[in-house]
């Protein structure tokens, strides 16, 4: 007890034996006392009452109730252990008494004796009083307009019960509103105390009198002046009016890491606890109207106690219009905080007014839920610049992978119709295919169920990084999000920054115990070229081949027929100019057509066929070989038996290996005897239209006419068939022996090949809906920018993903998926055309390994683009991944594992980088590049990355800063990606964000910081965070940042253990 306090030892003792009604808790605990020098005492079991700041620990609970000691509440702070296993707390005291050991029987006990313990000493009575002062003050607001109403008459109490409401005149892209804040004056609690304070937004809808929790801006410490570098903006679809009332609360941070109210995960049957971490100061209430409508635009409030009557100072609060610009000087406003002083510019222009409202229906279309943050940063010549960040949804997230899943089902239904259609086959043989088609049968109908639940799905437009391992969700990316900046600064073009974050492309749910694609895809081929006698190994590149001829044929032989009942239609019209035309789109077609099967691999899988077939006699032993260009090379020497027409494929006969070159080529002697035939038609034409001039008798003319007509199309049609006939010979043949080849592919290691194909599928989807949505918002932001355009068609868009996984344990399987998922994009192409429909998703069409994604854009857009472009030319893009582990995992791997896998992905690409800046340089002029880039930048960039990818430094971030800064200066697509791109991308993000401000817009270099933890704080990605885990923490602990590179640890207070 302390010796300064006098104390009647007679009515304490009298106080401790009152009735358990009295007193505030009681309850057994064992105590014992903490000393310096660690000496304890072992803990003795208590009964312990508790009244006021008093608390008493007695002997025992008996009728005497003698107290053996009587601790005062004073002074002391309490220390909750947070481990749930702990049951207990200990009391520390200022005045150097040695602190108090307290254990409960059981954690919910523990947790109510530390509550009760919290709010016993005076502080705590005051924090209790302050807070029922400001319920009071805030129930005192809401029965204003109440109380009017009741002494109103009728007409005006309608009136106020059903408000008009006033709406803001902004664009419709542009945030409703938004403003800035700055604090003066503020009274601190104690004259000693240095004030760390921030501002919480709370908005009160007219009308309804409800409030709602905005935002809060950071933390600014140490001064009585705050300004706070992050201001407060209205996305535009948020309903706020002129009538919307803003209440602006400050508040007192005693320790960043204890401010659990705005950055701690809380138990969902608990309430935050407001006397902790922070105290209020004062609160101010404004009026939207008054302050768009004010002169200055700006408002000075005072802030008032929490009993309405003290003054604790004033807080500006200052309109910010991103979307004007005003001729002249701007006003100065300077302010003096931490030495710096600052001119305060506000308004600046927009680069997308202008058109914003010609491109919204093709935002809406691909971008959802927008989060919007604003800031305002010093420069360094003391002006300010206005960055607003913002993050969006994309609607692509599922839209792409049930597109990618429809036409994989259609592929695989053809597929399997193909080889069932293979026609008899010896027993071995025939085994295989009824093996492969009931594998294939089963994998059909796992597709078909995905896209069913697909279709079911009714949730968010993204998947949480919760949700990753689902089996519903395999083909959906995670967390896929738009990440913009949009900067003002003086004297600087306004320029907008995007960067898509999604989760690397990975199959989760199949997990990476056997590795990732890479491994796997190794192992399969290896196992492939191991079958033996069982089936014929055909490689990768014969395999691939095979797809393509089919596809093929199932491209062009309806053109050939669809133009081919063109030339007949013309010829029977008697037309000229449309035969003319309908004749050169068959000849087109049909050299095309013919050209595709000029391959070897087809003659020498017909002859493998053929040896499958029951019953073969071969004159000259002939064994199926796996090589190309020997298998079928030879020429039979004897002549063969003749083959019966309708035989598609010879079998219980001698197979003619040159039967193949003489059918193939009896579709261009038919095509050749069309062509002869229209000559020869149009000559006679010619001819007679000589004769009917020098004719006068009309009816003559008439009678050569309707013969002559007659006689084009009689004499065309047997052509036609014929060439029909021959092409579907043709088609039969080709698609038989390419079907054989898939079969062997499939029958290999079954069925481990279709599970590597769903991974793969899998993995490509999550890349390509990525892909697709950074495509369209590169297209929308870059649409007036005619370098660009030109960039565009003449070598494509590079395409830079920056990759954040360690190369240790699971994530090695996902930088192996995420590398092939990526490289698998190359075969990706894009198509812009014009709709004038109001559906503007994209659409997909192709087949594995050749896809084209047709982007539609309004005819406006289109008005705007190359005719080469509108002209339906394919684009392609160039992506390129280099990959840095930062984490713990990380530098194990450094140490105790293996690193090859990332340093042989980034040499790999950047090979690639190194291609694609060779092309850019041979066919594009310099000034394509945005205005402020030169050739020498980027070729000096190229050089310092090649030599930080040869160094073999450990966690080496400078090669993701020269790989993103290449890209923008390439007028590039940027991705950054980690496990699920909530936390490591974050911090990589933000850095990237602030590292943009400082190189490019001149960030004052004391706050770039500041900056850095004002975005990660209360930017966009701690929003990104709290969507995906239900908790604004990123998920890493204190000996994990230790092993992070300086610049990607989050600030105090923000990061903890959380479930992701």
């Amino acid at each position: 007890m302390n010796s300064q306090m006098q104390c009647n030892a007679k009515e304490l003792a009298a106080l401790a034996r009152r009735p358990s009604s009295y007193f505030d808790k009681e309850g057994n605990l064992k105590i014992c006392r903490l000393f310096v020098d660690d000496k304890c005492i072992e803990p003795r079991e208590r009964w312990c009452r508790l009244k006021g700041n008093l608390l008493f620990l007695m002997k025992n609970k008996t009728k005497s109730l003698e107290a053996s000691e009587v601790v005062i509440l004073e002074r002391c702070c309490i220390v909750e252990f947070r481990n749930k296993a702990d049951v207990s707390v200990v009391l520390k005291f200022q005045s150097g008494e040695p602190d108090l050991y307290l254990e409960a029987a059981t954690r919910s006990d523990c947790e109510s004796w530390a509550v009760a313990l919290g709010e016993a000493n005076s502080e705590g009575l005051r924090n209790k009083i302050q807070q029922l002062q400001r319920l009071i003050m805030e129930i005192k607001e809401e029965r204003t307009a109440d109380e009017v109403q009741q002494y109103l008459p009728s007409a005006q109490a309608d009136s106020l019960a059903e408000p008009k409401l006033t709406s803001l005149k902004r664009t419709v892209s542009e945030p409703k509103l938004e403003f800035s804040l700055a604090c003066k004056d503020l009274v601190a609690p104690t004259r000693d105390r240095k004030l760390n304070t921030f501002v919480q937004i709370i908005v009160v809808h007219p009308g309804e009198q409800t409030s709602a929790r905005y935002s809060s801006t950071e933390i600014v410490e140490g001064t009585r002046d705050p300004l706070f570098l992050t201001g407060v903006t209205f996305r535009p679809d948020y309903p706020i009016y002129e009538e919307t009332k803003i209440k602006l609360t400050v508040y007192d941070v005693k320790d960043k890491s204890q401010d659990t109210v705005r950055t701690s995960i809380l138990a969902e049957h608990k309430e935050p606890r407001t006397d902790i971490g922070r105290s209020f100061l004062g609160c101010a209430t404004f009026k939207v109207g008054d302050l768009v409508k004010s002169k200055e635009e700006q408002l000075s409030l005072s802030l008032r106690s929490s009993d309405g009557g003290k003054t604790v100072g004033t807080i500006d609060v200052s309109l910010v219009k991103m979307g004007e610009m005003e001729e002249g000087e701007a006003d100065h406003i300077t302010t003096d905080v931490q030495g710096q002083k600052c001119a305060l510019v506000y308004e600046c222009a927009s680069p997308e007014n202008t058109r914003s409202k010609d491109n919204l229906p093709l935002l809406n279309a691909v971008l959802k839920n927008p989060i919007c943050k604003l800031y305002r940063f010093p420069t360094s010549d003391n002006k300010w610049m206005c960055v607003r960040e913002q993050m969006s949804e994309s609607t692509l997230s599922f839209h792409i992978p049930k597109e990618l899943i429809n036409l994989h089902i259609k592929e695989d239904m053809r597929r399997n119709q193909d080889l069932k259609e293979l026609g008899e086959l010896a027993p071995h043989w025939d085994n295989m295919r009824k093996s492969v088609v009931a594998h294939c049968d089963q994998m059909l109908t796992l597709y078909q169920d995905m896209l069913a639940e697909l279709g079911k799905y009714t949730g968010s437009s993204f998947k949480s990084s919760c949700s990753k391992g689902e089996k519903t969700l395999e083909f959906v990316p995670v967390n896929l999000h738009l990440q913009r900046m949009y900067v003002h600064s003086p004297r600087l073009k306004d320029i907008l920054y995007d960067v898509i974050t999604v989760g690397a492309p990975a199959a989760h749910f199949q997990g990476f115990k056997n590795g990732g694609l890479q491994k796997l895809l190794n192992k399969f081929e290896a196992e492939r070229r191991n079958t033996g006698y069982q089936c014929i190994y055909y490689s990768p590149e014969n395999t691939a081949k095979a797809k393509e001829v089919l596809s093929n044929i199932n491209h062009l032989q309806p053109l050939i027929s669809s133009h081919a009942d063109l030339l007949l239609n013309s010829a029977r019209q008697h037309l000229p100019d449309c035969l003319k035309n309908s004749l050169k789109m068959l000849s087109e077609t049909t050299e095309l057509f013919v050209h595709a099967f000029k391959d070897q691999l087809i003659r020498s899988a017909l002859l493998a066929l053929y040896t499958a077939r029951p019953g073969c006699v071969l004159k000259k032993p002939t064994v199926p070989r796996n090589n190309v260009e020997e298998g079928g090379d030879q020429p039979n020497q004897e002549h063969p038996v003749q083959i019966k027409r309708q035989d598609s494929i010879p079998h219980h006969s001698e197979y003619d290996e040159e039967e193949w070159d003489r059918v193939w080529a009896n579709v261009g002697k038919s095509l050749n005897c069309i062509i002869a035939m229209v000559d020869r038609l149009l000559e006679k034409d010619n001819t007679s239209s000589v004769e009917k001039e020098n004719d006068s008798d009309p009816s003559t003319t008439e009678h050569t006419a309707s013969c002559t007509s007659g006689d084009w199309c009689e004499q065309l049609y047997p052509l036609i068939v014929t060439l029909k006939d021959c092409i579907g010979e043709v088609v039969t043949r080709a698609k038989q022996s390419m079907s054989f080849v898939l079969l062997q592919e499939l029958a290999c290691s079954l069925p481990q090949c279709l599970m590597l194909t769903l991974r793969r599928d899998i993995v490509f989807s999550q890349a390509l809906a990525g892909l697709v949505c950074g495509f369209i918002i590169k297209l929308h932001s870059s649409l007036h920018d005619q370098g660009f355009l030109q960039q565009l068609h003449t070598v494509g868009l590079i395409v830079q993903y920056e990759g954040l996984l360690s190369t240790y344990s699971e994530e090695v399987g996902m930088l192996e998926d995420m590398a092939v998922g990526i490289s698998d994009l190359q075969k990706v192409m894009f198509k812009i055309t014009e709709t004038k429909s109001d559906i503007l998703l994209p659409v997909i069409t192709g087949r594995r390994g050749h896809y084209v994604i047709e982007i539609k854009l309004p005819e406006k857009m289109f008005e705007l683009l190359p005719q080469e472009i509108k002209e339906g030319k394919l684009l392609n893009v160039c992506p390129v991944l280099f990959n840095v582990g930062i984490n713990e995992q990380q530098t194990l791997a450094e140490r105790f594992g293996d690193t090859s896998l990332q340093e042989n992905v980034n040499q790999e690409n950047f090979e690639l980088l190194k291609e694609y800046y060779k092309l850019f340089t041979e066919k594009m002029p310099p000034d394509c590049l945005p205005h402020f880039q030169e050739q020498n930048d980027l070729k000096g960039l190229l050089e310092n990355l090649h030599q930080n990818i040869q160094a073999k430094k450990r966690k080496n971030v400078e090669i993701m800063w020269l790989a993103a800064t290449i890209c923008r200066k390439l007028n590039g697509i940027r991705f950054t990606c980690c496990k699920s791109a909530k936390d490591r991308t974050s911090m990589s993000v933000t850095l990237e964000q602030c590292s943009i401000l400082r190189d490019e817009h001149q960030l004052h270099k004391d706050f770039f910081i500041r900056a850095l933890d004002c975005m990660r704080r209360e930017g966009c990605r701690i929003e990104n965070v709290m969507k995906n885990i239900r908790c604004r923490k990123y998920a890493f602990n204190m000996i994990q940042l230790m092993a992070f590179p300086k610049y990607y640890r989050p600030p105090e207070g923000t990061y903890g253990k959380a479930d992701t």
